[in-house]
């Protein structure tokens, strides 16, 4: 089940402190000069095991001369029209701003659900002078140090109650299909072009989120539930922000899908966009196929296809183990490939290894190259089993687990990867204390 938390609020508030806390990365810049967050940050969150999905904005501004002003309100408010919950940043440290008081009456005029976040409250005055922020009339607040933790699992705890019951998931044991990518990529046009003329053929399924339409595809022995992202839900005023949009509404589709197929241009390539929306699908584990649309309007020599493929997989290393395939969804050209390759990926990610096979390709994988030696403290890996997730993870149980480093993990998955075929999933591989 989807979720979206949005954190927004003025400039130079902690909004992307708090973003790298929730998600445990660091992946948000965070500098002291106000406007440095412009281009917007996805990450995955989880708290007392209600997962979700955080996006940190920009800093909303009025009649200043950045000329970012206008781009990033519009993303701002699209980000509150989109999320479940906004957490409402504000700082104890200079008090109410005249900007405070702007977002505060956006957010009444959205009534969403929201939280009024008071942060860097992080000694005993500013925590007593933070009850200025009542004046705001959102309610009651939560005063907060992004930086040091302090206060944040309270509001934690506050906020998961607060953000909706997980939904039902589609009916039937079929897998779940998203079409995701940039805008004009072409994600009707292959939608249209995979469920043809004969509309007999699929059933609109009720969605578990507020706006999906699951459609049931049922035809050349196939059977999946397709996530019709491209046309979710029509918007009057989304003429601008496209790029962001786009990212907003495949948060929700990623999530509620087994398989994602990313549609990319042909003749643009790989842009951070797509990599965005890649990065994604990897965080939350899916099945991945990436299809290389408008195939048809590009000069190709014998090795095209195979350069831009390798092209493709070095932006994404060091994950590369997925198909691409080259097609032209107006042409109709390949597109029946994606259906048995989405067959494949889906027995991939649901594949089971028995326990004690897995221990032996483990302890031959171990003997050609034992893990590095930390201080002249070795590494042994004692068992291994495969955990009973939605996707292939594996954990490896040893004495010194803290010593394994993400280079020997890496090579662990690239020699399972090896044995077994996982083509198109992501594999999570832990090391644990025995």
């Amino acid at each position: 089940m989807s979720r979206i938390v949005a954190i927004v609020g003025r400039p130079n508030v902690g909004k992307s402190t708090l973003f790298n806390r929730l998600t445990e990365a660091r992946e948000a810049i965070v500098d002291e000069t106000s406007g440095v967050t412009r281009d917007r940050n996805y990450g995955r969150s989880v708290w007392n095991g209600v997962e979700f999905s955080v996006i940190d904005t920009g800093g909303y501004v009025e009649n200043s001369d950045d000329i970012f002003e206008e781009e990033i309100n519009r993303q701002v408010k699209l980000a509150i029209d989109e999320a479940d919950l906004i957490l409402f940043m504000t700082d104890a440290s200079s008090g109410i701003h005249d900007l405070d008081v702007a977002v505060a009456n956006l957010l009444r005029r959205s009534k969403k659900a929201s939280m009024l976040i008071v942060n860097k409250a992080d000694n005993h005055e500013r925590l007593l002078d933070a009850s200025e922020f009542y004046a705001l009339g959102m309610g009651e607040y939560h005063a907060i140090s992004a930086a040091s933790g302090s206060g944040t699992g309270d509001m934690l705890d506050v906020m998961v109650k607060l953000l909706p019951a997980e939904l039902p998931a589609p009916p039937g044991e079929l897998p779940v299909v998203a079409v995701v990518g940039r805008p004009n990529a072409g994600k009707s046009t292959l939608i249209n072009s995979l469920l043809g003329e004969e509309r007999t053929i699929v059933t609109p399924v009720a969605g578990t989120t507020r706006d999906s339409i699951y459609i049931r595809y049922d035809k050349f022995n196939h059977r999946f539930l397709l996530i019709d992202t491209a046309g979710l839900r029509k918007r009057s005023r989304v003429t601008e922000n496209l790029e962001f949009y786009s990212v907003l509404r495949s948060v929700r589709a990623i999530e509620n899908s087994d398989i994602s197929l990313l549609l990319i241009d042909a003749n643009r390539g790989l842009e951070s966009q797509d990599m965005n929306i890649l990065g994604l699908i990897a965080r939350n584990n899916k099945g991945l196929i990436v299809l290389v649309n408008k195939w048809d309007l590009i000069h190709k020599e014998s090795n095209t296809a195979k350069e831009i493929e390798n092209a493709i997989k070095a932006k994404t290393a060091p994950f590369t183990d997925y198909p691409v395939l080259f097609i032209s969804a107006t042409n109709k050209q390949r597109i029946f490939n994606i259906l048995d390759r989405i067959k494949s990926v889906n027995e991939n990610r649901t594949k089971r290894i028995s326990t004690s096979e897995l221990n032996r390709i483990v302890e031959e994988i171990t003997k050609q190259k034992p893990p590095p030696s930390h201080k002249g403290k070795y590494v042994k890996i004692k068992y291994s089993t495969q955990l009973p997730l939605h996707y292939p993870a594996f954990a490896l149980f040893c004495n010194l687990p803290q010593y394994v480093r993400e280079p020997y993990r890496r090579y662990v998955e690239n020699r399972l990867r090896e044995r077994f075929d996982f083509c198109g999933t992501p594999i999570k591989i832990y090391f644990r204390k025995k």
